[in-house]
This record gives C-alpha cells, sequence and structure tokens, in this order.
C-alpha cells in the first residue's frame, strides 16, 4: 500500500452541464437477446390480449436498439431442456434478423467467454483456456475470432451497427478459470493489449466491408466509471466510442439518479471525444414470483414507491432524463421480455427477471409499465439543476489502514459523506465526516485485495471520486 509521501493522483472535481445530444438519436435500448429461447420454452407474447412479435412490439413503442450477447461456445446449453443453443452465433444471426426486419438497429455484445462474463467471472472460452498465459497466441484467436464473426455477418447482410467489446469488465478480460477464481486481478498491461487487439479486429472488420461500426466498452457501476476509463486511456486503450455503464439501483446503490448523471456529465466533460451511454439497467414493476426461480433483482428505491408498472416507468423516464440533459446517448434496458417459462437456467426452472420485465404474468405487455419510458416526451425543459460547481481539489493518500483526504483549498463547510465501493460497484463503507475540515484520516475496514473507489457526497451531490489500490499485508 502507498504511504502518505505518494499521492495516487490530485483530482480536480469539476462538473460541466451540457445540452443533450443532438449529433445522433438518443437510442432507446432493450436487450433481446433471450426472446428467441423463451418463443423454443413456449411463450407467446401479447399486446392488449392478441399475440404479436415481440420485436415489433419494441419498435412501435420507440425502441431503435437492441442489444443482443454473444457467446463463443456455449456448450453447457446441450444438457439443458431441448438441448439448443442461444446466444451462439446462429442465434445471434436470427435475432439481428428480427431487428432489422423491425426497423431497429443492434448493439452486439461479445461476452468474450463461453458463459456469462460480469465482474466477478471473466473466463476465457474453453478452447483459449491453454493459452491465457500466452498472451500473442491469446491476441491472435482474439482478433481471428472478432474478425471472422463481424466479417461473417457482413458477408449475410448482418453487421451490427455497433459492437460492445467485452461485458462488465471491471476485473479485465479472457482470464484461465484458476486466475479468475483466485480473487481480484487486473493487470493493466494485459489487458490494454488485449482490448488494442479487440479494438483493431473490429476496425478492420468494418473497414473491409465498407461500413462504420460504433464501439462500447463497458464497466459495471457509475461510482467505478471514472477511474476505469480514467485508466483505459491512460493505458493506451483510446480506440472506442462509447463509454458504457451498469447502473441498477438494486446493487449501486446509494448512487442515484441524479449522481449517475453526474458521473455522465464528469466523463463527457472530461472526454469530450466519447459518447456515454448506460448500457444496461433495470427496474422491478412488482416482487411477486411467476416461477420458481430466484429473482435477481429485489429492492425499490424508497422514492419509487408502491412498486408498480407507474414507478417502475417513472423510474426509467427520470433515469433518461437525467441522462439525456448530462450529454448521454442512451439507455438499455437489459432483458425486459425475459419472462416466465417451463425451461430451466443453470440456477432454476424459470426466469429470474420476470418481475422486472414489461410484461405481466400472463406475457402482456403492461401498457402503463416500463415500456412507456420510451415513448416520454423529453423535449421539456428539465427541473434538473445545472453541475457547474467548481468544487475545492482534494489528494487522497493511503496508509496500511487509513485513507488520508486532504483539501488543496479552502474546504466545503458542511457535513460530508464519504463512502467506498468495491470493484463491481457495491458499497462497502460509509462515513458521515464534519465539515469545515482540511484534512481527514479515515479508517479503513479490512478489505480484500483490489481496486475501489472513495467518493465524498456533499447536499446530495458528489462532488469528489477517485480510485485506490487495497492490499492488505503491504507496508
Amino acid at each position: 500500500m502507498l504511504c502518505p509521501s505518494a499521492p495516487l493522483i490530485a483530482f480536480s472535481c469539476f462538473f460541466l452541464f451540457l445540452p443533450p445530444l443532438q449529433a445522433q438519436p438518443f437510442y432507446f435500448g432493450a436487450d433481446l437477446s433471450y426472446v428467441n429461447e423463451m418463443e423454443d420454452c413456449g411463450v407467446v407474447y401479447r399486446e392488449n390480449g392478441a399475440p404479436k412479435d415481440p420485436y415489433q412490439i419494441f419498435a412501435d413503442h420507440n425502441c431503435n436498439l437492441v442489444r443482443l450477447r454473444l457467446w463463443h461456445t456455449p456448450s453447457w446449453y446441450d444438457t439443458l431442456n431441448a438441448g439448443d443453443r442461444y446466444s451462439g452465433l446462429d442465434d445471434v444471426k436470427h435475432s439481428i434478423r428480427r431487428a432489422r426486419e423491425a426497423g431497429m438497429a443492434v448493439l452486439l455484445n461479445f461476452h468474450l467467454s463461453d458463459f456469462w462474463a460480469d465482474p466477478s467471472r471473466q473466463w476465457a472460452p474453453a478452447a483459449w483456456q491453454e493459452i491465457t498465459d500466452n498472451l500473442p497466441l491469446l491476441q491472435d484467436s482474439l482478433y481471428n475470432y472478432l474478425y471472422g464473426a463481424l466479417s461473417g455477418l457482413h458477408q449475410e447482410g448482418l453487421l451490427p451497427e455497433m459492437v460492445q467489446l467485452g461485458n462488465e469488465t471491471n476485473r479485465g478480460i479472457l482470464l484461465s478459470y484458476e486466475e479468475n477464481d483466485a480473487g481480484w486481478v487486473l493487470d493493466w498491461d494485459r489487458n490494454a493489449a488485449l482490448f488494442n487487439t479487440g479494438l483493431q479486429a473490429i476496425r478492420d472488420a468494418a473497414r473491409d466491408a465498407g461500413e462504420e461500426v460504433q464501439i462500447a466498452l463497458h464497466v459495471v457501476g457509475p461510482s467505478p466509471a471514472l477511474w476505469f476509463f480514467e485508466q483505459f486511456i491512460a493505458h493506451g486503450v483510446t480506440d472506442f466510442d462509447i463509454m458504457g455503464i451498469s447502473y441498477y439501483w438494486a446493487w449501486h446503490q446509494p448512487a442515484t439518479i441524479e449522481e449517475t448523471g453526474a458521473i455522465i456529465a464528469q466523463l463527457r466533460s472530461a472526454y469530450p471525444g466519447y459518447e456515454v451511454m448506460i448500457l444496461e439497467t433495470g427496474y422491478p414493476w412488482t416482487l411477486d414470483y411467476n416461477d420458481n426461480a430466484v429473482n435477481i433483482i429485489n429492492e425499490t428505491h424508497p422514492d419509487y414507491l408502491p412498486v408498480g408498472p407507474e414507478t417502475q416507468k417513472q423510474w426509467l423516464i427520470d433515469l433518461t432524463r437525467e441522462t439525456i440533459d448530462n450529454g448521454g446517448a442512451g439507455v438499455v434496458y437489459w432483458e425486459p421480455a425475459w419472462v416466465s417459462s417451463s425451461c430451466y437456467t443453470p440456477w432454476g426452472q424459470g426466469s429470474h427477471q420476470e418481475h422486472a420485465t414489461f410484461f405481466d404474468f400472463d406475457n402482456n405487455l403492461l401498457s402503463n409499465g416500463g415500456i412507456g419510458w420510451m415513448e416520454h416526451d423529453y423535449s421539456l425543459p428539465s427541473a434538473a439543476e445545472s453541475l457547474n460547481a467548481d468544487f475545492p481539489k482534494l489528494s487522497l493518500y493511503t496508509t496500511h489502514d487509513s485513507l488520508i483526504l486532504q483539501w488543496e483549498e479552502e474546504a466545503l463547510p458542511g457535513e460530508l459523506q464519504l463512502s467506498i465501493f468495491n470493484n463491481g460497484g457495491t458499497k462497502v463503507a460509509a462515513q458521515m465526516l464534519p465539515g469545515g475540515q482540511r484534512e481527514y484520516q479515515v479508517p479503513l475496514p479490512a478489505l480484500p485485495r483490489g481496486v475501489y473507489f472513495a467518493i465524498v457526497i456533499s447536499e446530495g451531490r458528489i462532488v469528489w471520486q477517485k480510485g485506490f489500490v487495497a492490499a492488505p499485508g503491504s507496508p
């Protein structure tokens, strides 16, 4: 761990209010990766009680971007249900055709794994497990995979408008099972080499196809986002277009919608050459179950009660308004059509998200629910307050058991809240700090080795944020 004489980085916290994006349409997106599987499992989607193609349902309600995940070789499906594989390349082709027929653009999400990739799990595909410690060979495999997949899609007229390189990549990508499961790891030299290889493959495939493809990188949690994208760029990973963030109240509280908007504004101000999008979000319309599968989103914001379709819609409207007002380019809802069925996941029978879809338990569209978020009129002036405040500079130091925060200029007079989040955006510690002091020494809890993020909140607004490394046992 660093001693007090070695500052991590002094950070000038400056928020810039940006007008809504005008260069391209705002993306109202839906991840529809589960739809083909649900229909094969017997689901019939309905609107006003009548069967209707789910892609057309979303297109008719102003959805203009369909997000689709792609796994390398999802062979684990072979032992589930009828043994059909989903979110492989053939399934993705079918989904892209459906999106195109409904007039919607496509965001193809390369998980770079055979299974779900997220902050806790970044397993390289089984086919690459023996070469995860051979960086040149792994880069070659990654390049050929991405270039081949995109070139093949282009040959069938299915090249997506947008590509996401990795999913919630807070701990890096393409890890061995052993390295991933051993705990926190983030080797930026390796990480940067792999990301740059992937970016080059996507650019080359688009160039050879004569098409333009936007590229998104994706991290989870608004609180860590500024640090992660700062690190990407500092390590030479620059040839992408979109800074993508996951934001769920259930996992990223107490970061509010307004604070998420402030982080979008920070990113747009610090890196004006990049767009910012919420690539995943979700909110329940009920806390009930329609099957035997455990629901994964189980917490609601106290300002959005009682739980119901209307509050689901309002939460999404407020998040989208905040995104627009702070210069964001889009919001994508994760799995609004993953309803209950007779089929199984690796964890149970049914859906883990039926309570947070846009459909009731009879698979009929909730006309007063989240789908209405895409049709809301966002042209009216927002009540969101301008974020032009220029706050004092703050430096962060670490000792083996504490954080030291020092204002470099005049200290803020009011009470402050310090929160610490882990690599996945989960809050692990918080402390109230009295106002008016120039220096604070805050004891650290026992933290596993990893990257953490300290944020300071004043009067409900994030005024400072920085990442640091916890390394137990270091002097």
